[in-house]
């Protein structure tokens, strides 16, 4: 009897089912995911019509915007890097050079941000929160200069500019609408500035040289695709991407304050905002890395 009545109940012992554990089943992992990307997508969404809305708000008069980019200009030749005319004249007649240009400038921004969020949300979730604010950081400090200080585009002031991208292509209009778009916001690039932030997002996450490469590539493409299309000057490019850089040194130590915040909290020791972000501003070697420092969800 007490061997059957073993046998019985080892037949009826059975190993533990994911949802016995606790542990979300493939489909369940599937939809959390799903919800998880579509969040993110709507707030980031919000956000950029929300910066589209308040650039095109923003746009000063064109009297005030272009004599703002020929003061620009003037420093530029001080400077003896007022390159911008030179080099478009040097590609106009090669059609294959500007049509990359363009395509360059169209499609290596948004379309590469938008992937860039995406594969760092699904596969490097504090990187994506770590790009995700900073683009929401520097794009609010871009927002304020555009408002104070217009500046009209070199396409769109007298000089024998080429805007190559209005000529050639209608797929920019597409992705950014004219009635969103602030047409005096030359300064900063933040095309150049943003994709610089995706670069080092995908340096960091990646582990191929290929894509350590491509994450070299693209900014660098991008600073000169903004040039030979009459969009940016070159001061533009060294702003967009001080501003860029900005933004992600405020994300990387707020995050850090809040994490320390955190901490401290969850084991019931006292510490003052202060001191926090004095340890997180003033990192010393061996302590945490970003990863430990962002939560991963």
């Amino acid at each position: 009897m007490a061997a059957a009545t073993i046998a019985l109940r080892r037949d009826e012992i059975r190993p533990l089912s994911s949802a016995d554990q606790g542990v979300p089943t493939v489909g369940e992992s599937t939809r959390r995911l799903a919800l998880g990307i579509a969040k993110q997508f709507a707030l980031v969404f919000a956000a950029a019509l929300a910066y589209f809305g308040v650039r095109g708000l923003t746009e000063g008069s064109k009297e005030e915007a272009v004599g703002n980019a020929q003061g620009l200009l003037s420093m530029e030749r001080w400077l003896n890097i007022d390159i911008e005319a030179g080099l478009q004249s040097l590609v106009l007649d090669q059609r294959a050079i500007v049509t990359f240009a363009n395509w360059i400038y169209i499609w290596g921004h948004w379309p590469v941000i938008t992937l860039t969020l995406v594969w760092l949300y699904r596969r490097h979730r504090p990187d994506y929160f770590l790009l995700r604010n900073a683009m929401f950081i520097s794009g609010a400090i871009g927002l304020a200069i555009f408002a104070l200080l217009p500046v009209a585009p070199p396409r769109l002031i007298p000089g024998g500019f080429v805007d190559t991208v209005t000529e050639l292509s209608t797929s920019y209009r597409v992705l950014q609408p004219p009635a969103l778009i602030n047409e005096f916001a030359a300064v900063p690039s933040l095309h150049v500035g943003w994709n610089l932030l995706v670069g080092v997002m995908i340096y960091r996450a990646s582990r191929t040289r290929k894509a350590k490469a491509f994450a070299i590539l693209g900014p660098t493409l991008m600073a000169s695709a903004v040039v030979l299309t009459a969009n940016h000057y070159v001061v533009d490019v060294v702003i967009g991407a001080a501003v860029a850089l900005t933004g992600l040194s405020v994300a990387v130590v707020s995050q850090r304050v809040a994490n320390c915040i955190r901490n401290h909290h969850t084991s019931d020791d006292e510490v003052s905002s202060g001191s926090c972000l004095n340890d997180a501003v003033w990192v010393r070697p061996g302590s945490e890395s970003v990863d430990e420092l962002i939560p991963a969800a």
